[in-house]
C-alpha cells in the first residue's frame, strides 16, 4: 500500500517537473534515449491516467546546453530543480510500485507513470536507477524483439477456447519462441479451438506492459474474456512443469468460475503426475528427459551422449525448485535420467529444493564422477531471468560463476534455451490437451 501511495505522489511530482522543462540537472549532458516498450493492458478507470502519463512521456526535456535557462524557469515558477540522483530515485520508486503480484484499478496508471519517468531521464540518469527491485535493466535490457510475440489476447473467440496458461517471462525472444512455440503447436493441432494466452505472474505482465507496450491477460482477465465472448467449452493447458503451487492456484481460480461455461477441463502439466517418491517415473518424464538431453548433446556438437561422456563432459539441467510437496519431481527426473543410463546428466535447481539439487551439491557430484567439462542448460519451459542470470550470469552467485570458481573444471559453458522450443516437448503438450478434450467435462 505504501508503494502505491508513493507511486501516485511521485507521478504527480514528475509531471510538474517535466512541464517546467526540468528533466536534467546542471551536471547532465546526455539527451534522453528512446526506450523499448513493454506489455500494455488498459482497464476501466485507467485509460485517462495512462493517456496523461503518455503525454508526459512526450514532453521535451531540456538539453544540457539549456540547463541554466531551464533552472531559471523552474526558479521563477517557485520550484526547486532536482538532481540527477533525485530524478533517478523517483523513477526507481515508480518501478518498485509496479513490481507487485496483485493487479489493482490503478495498475495501468502506475505502469504509465513509471514509463513516463524513465523516458524523461537522460542516459546518465537512467544508469543511476536503483531501488528495491528497480535497476536500469528493467527498461534498458535488450531481451529480443517484442513485436515477434503474439499475446493472443483477442476477442471473437467462438464457442471453443483453448487457454494456454504460463507463469510467463519478460524475455521477449523466449516468450515468442518457447511459450509462443507451444501455443502455435496447439493451434495447429486443434484448428477448431481458439488459442488464447494467460500468465500467472502479474509482476511479469506489468514488466512487459511497461517496457514493450504488450498486453497479456492474467488468469482472471482471461477467464472474464472467455465469459464475455460467450465461450461454451473451455480447455486449459498449463505449461507448468508439475502439479506445484502455480498449478494449484490455477485450479482454484478455474473452480471459482466453472459455472460460467458448459464444460471446463484442465490438462496435465508437462511432467504429468507427481508420483509417490523419488524413484517414481512415467512416460512424460521419460519423453522430456530424452528430448532435452538430445537437444543439449546436439547443440554441444557431440554425436551422442556417450561421446560427450568419453570427452569428459557432463550436462547439468537447472530447474527452478520449490518448497511445494511436488519438489520430489526433480528427484524423479534424476531417477529418470539414471534409468535411461544417462550417467553424465545431473538435475539441479535454483532454489536448492530438494536439498540434493542445490548448486553446491551438484558441483560435488559432478566432480566426484570425474567430469572436467560442464554444460549448463535450463530445465524450464522458458529461458528467462533464471536462465540468463541465475544460471549464465556474471555475478559470483550464478551457477556458471560457482562452477568456474570451484576450479575443478576445464570449461563451463551455457546453453540458453527453454523446453518450450523443443518439438518433442510441444508434442507432449498437444497430447495432454487432446486427452483433456476427450475426458468427461467437469
Amino acid at each position: 500500500m505504501k508503494k502505491k501511495v508513493a507511486a501516485i505522489i511521485l507521478s504527480a511530482v514528475m509531471a510538474g517537473a517535466l512541464l517546467a522543462g526540468c528533466g536534467s540537472s546542471a551536471g547532465s549532458s546526455s539527451a534522453p534515449a528512446e526506450s523499448a516498450a513493454e506489455e500494455t493492458e488498459e482497464e476501466a478507470g485507467g485509460e485517462e491516467a495512462a493517456e496523461d502519463a503518455g503525454d508526459t512521456a512526450e514532453t521535451d526535456v531540456a538539453p544540457a546546453a539549456d540547463t541554466a535557462a531551464a533552472a531559471a524557469t523552474v526558479a521563477a515558477a517557485g520550484q526547486v530543480a532536482k538532481t540527477d540522483e533525485e530524478l533517478a530515485a523517483e523513477c526507481a520508486a515508480l518501478i518498485d510500485a509496479i513490481y507487485v503480484q496483485e493487479r489493482t484499478e490503478t495498475t495501468d496508471a502506475d505502469i504509465a507513470a513509471a514509463r513516463a519517468a524513465w523516458d524523461a531521464l537522460t542516459d546518465e540518469q537512467k544508469a543511476m536507477v536503483e531501488g528495491e527491485e528497480a535497476d536500469p535493466d528493467y527498461f534498458g535490457r535488450d531481451t529480443g524483439d517484442a513485436s515477434a510475440d503474439d499475446p493472443r489476447n483477442g476477442d471473437d473467440i467462438g464457442e471453443n477456447e483453448l487457454l494456454v496458461v504460463s507463469f510467463g517471462t519478460s524475455f521477449n525472444e523466449s516468450r515468442a519462441t518457447d511459450i509462443g512455440g507451444i501455443e502455435a503447436a496447439l493451434e495447429a493441432a486443434y484448428p477448431d479451438w481458439s488459442v488464447r494466452r494467460a500468465f500467472t505472474a502479474q509482476i511479469i505482465i506489468n514488466h512487459v506492459q511497461a517496457r514493450d507496450d504488450e498486453a497479456i491477460d492474467n488468469i482472471d482477465q482471461a477467464l472474464a474474456r472467455a465469459k464475455e465472448n460467450g465461450v461454451k467449452n473451455l480447455v486449459i493447458q498449463p505449461t507448468h512443469l508439475m502439479h506445484g503451487a502455480e498449478y494449484d492456484e490455477l485450479t482454484a481460480a478455474v473452480d471459482a468460475v466453472k459455472g460460467d461455461f458448459e464444460s471446463v477441463r484442465i490438462a496435465e502439466p508437462l511432467l504429468g503426475e507427481v508420483g509417490e517418491d523419488a524413484t517414481a517415473v512415467n512416460d512424460d518424464k521419460k519423453a522430456v528427459a530424452e528430448a532435452v538431453t538430445a537437444e543439449a548433446v546436439k547443440e554441444a556438437g557431440y554425436d551422442s551422449l556417450d561421446a560427450a561422456a568419453q570427452d569428459g563432459t557432463a550436462f547439468v539441467f537447472m530447474g527452478h525448485g520449490t518448497a511445494h510437496v511436488a519438489k520430489v519431481t526433480y528427484s524423479q527426473m534424476q531417477s529418470q535420467m539414471d534409468e535411461l543410463g544417462y550417467k553424465n546428466v545431473f538435475i539441479g535447481t535454483v532454489e536448492g529444493e530438494p536439498e540434493e539439487t542445490s548448486c553446491e551439491n551438484i558441483i560435488a557430484r559432478v566432480k566426484e564422477a570425474g567430469y572436467k567439462k560442464v554444460i549448463l542448460r535450463p530445465l524450464m519451459v522458458v529461458a528467462g531471468d533464471h536462465a540468463n542470470n541465475d544460471m549464465a550470469g556474471d555475478d559470483e552467485d550464478s551457477w556458471k560463476s560457482m562452477f568456474t570458481a570451484d576450479g575443478s573444471f576445464d570449461s563451463v559453458d551455457c546453453q540458453i534455451a527453454g523446453l518450450g522450443r523443443i518439438p518433442e516437448v510441444q508434442a507432449l503438450y498437444v497430447t495432454h490437451t487432446g486427452a483433456a478434450m476427450e475426458a468427461d467435462a467437469d
